[in-house]
């Protein structure tokens, strides 16, 4: 099992239903804060079911959901049929978006399932679709010293907050007989120092800064603001 297949079935990530719903609202309103303008052309890239796509769509001019499990993708159709500004993309669909189209490409939560080769291709391909000046919001990044235990902690508070501590308890508890604990010990998750962020990105022709708040609820994590420089602009 890879981690395309845990997300390409029901799995333990979210503790309840609530849980599920108040994840979501934290991301299409951290997403929302960077779109640049109401008509905006945005790509969200690994949106997983995108609860708040409907949020989202409100404030741009066109929403792209990309994810690369079939069974999202049938869930995210079903979701936002009503949503005439929203398409649902899988891999040829993204390949087929023309070069210079989108205003911002949003990738929230996703970095740490991905391993280096194809994190390079990803951030080359981003690149390639953005119009000259256009943001990458790169969201809820790990940094490497982020334990397991922080992560549950942080949990535990957002249950606290968001009044389903005692799923999030069970939920834990969950996740640690489940797949997820196998594939994170398998495969590990990919982690980043904030100047190896920059530096990535960089590399891949953004400039970038970081957010004052992460996207998510554990704020030791991270989020980037890149843009994606003049270099070929021309």
């Amino acid at each position: 099992m890879t981690w395309r297949d845990f997300f390409d079935r029901d799995h333990s990530i979210y503790v309840n239903a609530r849980h599920k719903l108040l994840h979501a609202e934290i991301v299409a309103k951290g997403v929302c804060a960077h779109i640049p303008s109401p008509d905006a052309r945005v790509l969200d890239y690994g949106c997983g079911e995108a609860l708040g796509a409907r949020y989202v769509a409100a404030r741009c001019g066109a929403l792209c959901l990309f994810d690369t499990a079939p069974s999202v993708r049938a869930k995210l159709a079903a979701s936002t049929v009503a949503l005439s500004n929203v398409r649902i993309l899988d891999e040829a669909g993204f390949d087929a978006l023309p070069d210079a189209s989108l205003d911002m490409i949003a990738i929230v939560s996703v970095l740490q399932y991905v391993g280096e080769a194809e994190l390079a291709r990803m951030f080359d391909n981003f690149r390639a679709k953005l119009k000259a000046g256009g943001l990458l919001v790169v969201g809820d990044v790990v940094p490497p010293d982020l334990s397991p235990l922080e992560d549950a902690r942080a949990l535990l508070d957002f249950g606290w907050r968001g009044g389903f501590l005692i799923a999030a308890v069970g939920g834990l508890a969950r996740t640690a007989l489940s797949d997820y604990r196998s594939l994170r010990e398998k495969y590990g998750l990919s982690t980043y120092s904030e100047p190896e962020m920059r530096a990535l990105l960089a590399e891949h022709g953004f400039s970038c800064d970081r957010a004052p708040a992460n996207i998510g609820h554990n704020q030791k994590r991270m989020t980037f603001l890149a843009r994606k420089t003049a270099l070929d602009a021309s």
